[in-house]
């Protein structure tokens, strides 16, 4: 239950960070960076937070019906900007396996454990 409470926690604080910067960045996206922060600093234990994460990333595909079901429905608009959305996922893929493979490179593939 606490695992919970620290994870809506963090998405909460995230998404009012979102909105005192305008937007910018997803409430979401913030509230994993603060989660995470939480967690190096050792404010909230990882054995916490283990649970529930685990729960959550068990049925994460409940969480992508929504979407699937959204994009049916609206498969009219998605047409129209077909090209467009296939080059843009081709073009970011390729930039994040770019990305990916300088930073390997550069690490020298260590890994810190």
């Amino acid at each position: 239950m606490k695992g919970i409470f620290y994870l809506l926690l963090a998405y909460l604080i995230g998404d009012g960070l979102s909105r005192l910067i305008g937007g910018f960045m997803p409430g979401s996206v913030l509230g994993m960076l603060v989660l995470f922060g939480a967690l190096e600093c050792k404010i909230v234990k990882r054995e916490e937070v283990a649970g529930a994460s685990t729960l959550l990333l068990r049925h994460m595909i409940l969480f992508f019906v929504p979407i699937g079901v959204g994009l049916i429905a609206s498969y009219r608009i998605v047409g129209f900007d077909l090209l467009a959305i296939a080059a843009t996922l081709v073009i970011t893929t390729l930039l994040v396996i770019a990305v990916v493979g300088w930073m390997q490179q550069k690490t020298g593939g260590q890994h810190h454990a």
